[in-house]
């Protein structure tokens, strides 16, 4: 038999030990041990502030609640199931240290407003470092495409050459994403740091308490505005792992094309030894298991969000035992998504040379700049989908005689229409191809470096 809970009164026998074990959340949720003593304390001297509590026994249930976070910190605090999660952890223990006065802790408040809270004081921390990893993220981009403003890579769309590109405004594509990610998360941010201390099981309590100075002491932003809402709301959980998701997303789709990139089909980088494996058999293999399991991860942090969705969609007001699976799925995603982060900046800084040689072959291997041909006639008058048809066809005999339009001769293009002059050789380079596009948010090598500059002071200023 284990032994009896503090509301065991009510009850003439203890709980089984198999539904124990089954009802215990404090494998995992000694995760928020630290922000459950940082909400005990404010809660300790607001209680004292109020009159509820003297002077004296606040300082006692602090000076106990520290002791017990060096217990923790020093790997000698280790509560069993008998504890059932982290906040009876604590209690017990304080009272094993300062004796009764430790069971006035619990004066005005619930484990309902407790864990509400304690969730939030973690997010809180855990959105600051994820946006710090952004940054990160983000810098080392601006450091690989500071160095490749002029290095053209193949841009695609349906996975078919489209038009060459500037592979620095290839990689800025992925620091916009970053850059929603890291203000995404600044937005959840605010509705995380709302809270909820004070709100008690679900209808508030009747001592005269003070809910504005324990926001204040643990640096809410605000408080909520009814109880119940306040106990069972986990929105801000929600979105987090909406935005956490968002980021698994950009970082899959950067992985799939460094996959691709790394491939000898393409042979656009290069992995370095630091930051690939080899086969177990075939001892030519380098594999790209950074990307991969990037990839692979992603699925995992779309579940928790799953997960947590149908978690909440069918629960009546206010709190509900179910509410107890937020948490494993929510600190996976975190810690998923600060691996990955951590995993893809060494692998952009260290662990990839892009392949210039071979991407100069490659942008000038095929028809990406078909456009510009089009773009040339509609410029000397001619109407764009007529320039458009007449370029089909200049394509359509270069792939039956096996040339490229730069081989044509002047003659040849002449043929199809007169408008083409000598002019037509270097309108159609890559290079030009590249720098032509100069419209704003374009691959225009002016462009670019302008993009850059907004970059870095962006990330700068922010």
């Amino acid at each position: 038999m284990t032994e009896q809970q503090t509301w065991s009164q009510r009850f003439e026998s203890a709980l089984h030990p198999a539904i124990a074990r089954f009802n215990a959340s404090i494998n995992f949720d000694i995760e928020l041990l630290e922000y459950d003593l940082d909400g005990s304390v404010a809660h300790a001297k607001m209680l004292s502030k109020c009159g509820i509590i003297s002077s004296e026994e606040k300082e006692q249930l602090i000076a106990g609640l520290e002791q017990i976070r060096q217990e923790y910190r020093q790997g000698k605090f280790h509560p069993g199931i008998e504890s059932e999660d982290v906040h009876f952890a604590v209690e017990r223990r304080l009272v094993e240290i300062i004796g009764d006065v430790g069971k006035k802790l619990h004066t005005a408040r619930s484990r309902n407003d407790q864990v509400g809270t304690d969730i939030r004081l973690y997010l809180r921390d855990q959105i600051q470092q994820i946006r710090t990893q952004l940054r990160q993220f983000q810098s080392v981009i601006l450091d690989i495409a500071e160095n490749h403003v002029e290095t053209l890579i193949p841009g695609y769309t349906h996975l078919q050459r489209a038009q060459p590109l500037s592979l620095a405004h290839h990689l800025l594509a992925y620091f916009q994403m970053a850059q929603r990610d890291w203000e995404r998360l600044g937005d959840v941010y605010r509705r995380v740091n709302v809270s909820p201390l004070g709100c008690g099981a679900l209808a508030g309590t009747t001592f005269p308490i003070d809910r504005h100075y324990t926001a204040e002491l643990l640096h809410f932003d605000d408080i909520y505005a009814n109880s119940l809402d306040g106990v069972s709301d986990r929105d801000f959980a929600i979105e987090f792992l909406c935005a956490a998701s968002l980021i698994m997303v950009h970082l899959s789709r950067l992985a799939e094309e460094v996959i691709l990139w790394s491939s000898e089909e393409f042979r656009f980088v290069t992995l370095q030894d630091s930051c690939a494996t080899g086969s177990s058999i075939m001892p030519q293999k380098k594999n790209p298991d950074v990307p991969e399991l990037v990839r692979g991860k992603t699925g995992r942090v779309f579940g928790h969000l799953q997960a947590l969705l149908v978690v909440m969609k069918g629960l009546p007001l206010a709190y509900n035992k179910d509410l107890q699976e937020d948490k494993q799925g929510l600190f996976d995603a975190v810690n998923t998504v600060k691996a990955c982060l951590e995993a893809m900046t060494i692998l952009l800084k260290e662990g990839l040379e892009f392949c210039t040689q071979r991407l100069t072959q490659a942008v000038g291997e095929d028809f990406s700049n078909a456009t510009d041909v089009a773009d040339y006639l509609a410029a000397r008058g001619v109407p764009f989908r007529e320039a458009y048809n007449i370029v089909g066809k200049i394509v359509k005999t270069c792939i039956t005689t096996g040339k490229l339009l730069k081989d044509l001769t002047l003659e040849e293009w002449q043929k199809f229409h007169p408008k083409f002059a000598a002019d037509i050789y270097q309108a159609i380079s890559p290079q030009q191809v590249v720098a032509s596009r100069n419209s704003y948010g374009g691959t225009g090598f002016k462009q670019v470096r302008a993009a850059l500059l907004a970059a870095r002071a962006q990330i700068s200023n922010q």
